[in-house]
């Protein structure tokens, strides 16, 4: 059986505890609190029934409180996946979107997802979902604009003289005739 891995020498019990009450972090005063336990001369395994964890749990804190100090048993984020997008992935898109599709090479005449997708995947070998392009793009700063549709054949005079006129919505109203009783 192994060794425990000490703590750190520039901390004590007692400045733990004053952490732990001056922290607005629940979790973090637990933590704060059963290494104070470890610090006073007790085992891991009543620092673990203290903090309601495993052992092995508590060793985690220890290494992360070695490593980092107080800040490092504050519950992080999950650093979550990592892009599918390198920086020059990401430039050459916004190149691409900034220049526009040219119909006989890329086939269409305006950019949607799906061919971005393809040109992707076509230029750097990389398979992005629809999704996941669009989040992409978002964050670069682009927004989807589609220009409202518009028949080829429309008449413009035709559709202004199709157009109703209503009354304006304020009128005096006409004097009423004096009653006769």
């Amino acid at each position: 059986m192994g060794s425990a891995i000490s703590l750190r020498s520039d901390f004590d019990g007692n400045r733990l505890r004053l952490l732990a009450r001056q922290t607005k972090d629940a979790s973090q005063a637990r933590r704060f609190l059963a290494l104070a336990s470890i610090y006073d001369g007790g085992s891991r395994a009543d620092a673990a029934r203290l903090g309601s964890v495993t052992v092995q749990i508590v060793r985690d804190w220890v290494v992360r409180f070695n490593a980092r100090g107080p800040d490092g048993l504050i519950n992080g984020k999950a650093p979550g996946k990592p892009s599918l997008l390198n920086d020059d992935q990401r430039a050459a898109l916004a190149q691409a979107i900034e220049r526009g599709p040219t119909p006989y090479l890329d086939g269409v005449v305006r950019w949607r997802l799906c061919d971005l997708a393809r040109w992707l995947w076509a230029e750097f070998g990389v398979s992005v979902s629809e999704q996941t392009l669009g989040r992409e793009v978002r964050s670069m700063g682009y927004r989807k604009l589609s220009a409202r549709p518009r028949h080829h054949a429309q008449d413009a005079d035709a559709a202004e003289a199709f157009k109703k006129t209503s009354p304006p919505q304020w009128q005096k109203s006409p004097l009423a005739p004096p009653r006769v009783k």
